[in-house]
């Protein structure tokens, strides 16, 4: 899904695309939603909560991602901004 920030994407819209993400992920790595419960130390009833309604915690959620081997995302969220150039600052390509 892409992100239109133009119209106001909503937390739910958000919230929806991770959890499509993450078992999309997990589907990919071939594991059950009780086999991503053993390996990231998350209750299966979590991630089947997490699931079905996108809720689940920031920790239990961070647990997941590096069980998915995803946690390099996390560290990429609020991050500065590196300029390359002072073009890039001037024009306000930030």
């Amino acid at each position: 899904m892409e992100f239109d920030f133009l119209k106001n994407t909503t937390p739910k819209e958000i919230q929806l695309e991770i959890v499509k993400n993450v078992r999309r992920k997990r589907k990919e790595l071939k594991l059950t939603q009780e086999e991503l419960a053993k390996k990231s130390g998350v209750s299966f009833g979590s991630i089947k909560r997490f699931e079905n309604t996108g809720e689940i915690s920031l920790f239990s959620l961070i647990k997941i991602a590096i069980a998915l081997e995803c946690e390099e995302e996390f560290l990429e969220l609020f991050k500065k901004k590196e300029y390359y150039s002072i073009e890039e600052i001037i024009n306000g390509n930030y």
